[in-house]
């Protein structure tokens, strides 16, 4: 298992899973629904934060959100199956990356012990911030690019 406390859900959780579904609409090169953004951002934190306390293998867990984030987008945010499918898994991806370049960095340049600072709820979102950082400013960099594409139109309603 692995269980979420409530400060991580909040403090975490919630700007992590806003970044999943803006993600989601960028990669789409859908317009942004601020409605079901929010929505879909509410029911994808609780469902992660769920979907954490079953008793299931690490890894799995990851299949499951993967599963809820896609469904979510095609019933709440109406982004065709395979675009919010190709998305979830680009997200993923690069939320993995920036995690790896934030568990590299902390380990290798400031010595710090990862296993020490992750028992902790409050050191654990501290030290995990820089890579949710990373992510958003991917995410921000790529609707940047798509939106240069979409010759200068505004992606919020």
């Amino acid at each position: 298992m692995l269980k979420l406390s409530l400060l991580e859900f909040f403090l975490r959780g919630i700007p992590e899973q806003f970044i999943f579904i803006c993600a989601n609409y960028v990669f789409s090169n859908k317009t942004i629904d601020k409605k079901a953004l929010c929505i879909s951002t509410i029911l994808l934190t609780i469902s992660s934060y769920l979907i954490r306390f079953l008793p299931i293998h690490y890894g799995v867990h990851t299949i499951l959100f993967i599963i809820t984030y896609v469904l979510l987008c095609v019933f709440i945010s109406k982004i065709d199956i395979i675009k919010a499918i190709s998305s979830a898994l680009i997200s993923v991806i690069i939320l993995l990356i920036c995690e790896g370049i934030n568990v590299f960095v902390l380990e290798k340049l400031f010595k710090i012990q990862i296993d020490m600072v992750f028992k902790e709820p409050l050191s654990k979102i501290l030290y995990s911030t820089p890579s949710l950082l990373l992510f958003g400013i991917t995410v921000f960099i790529f609707h940047r690019k798509f939106y240069k594409k979409r010759a200068y139109t505004n992606v919020f309603n």
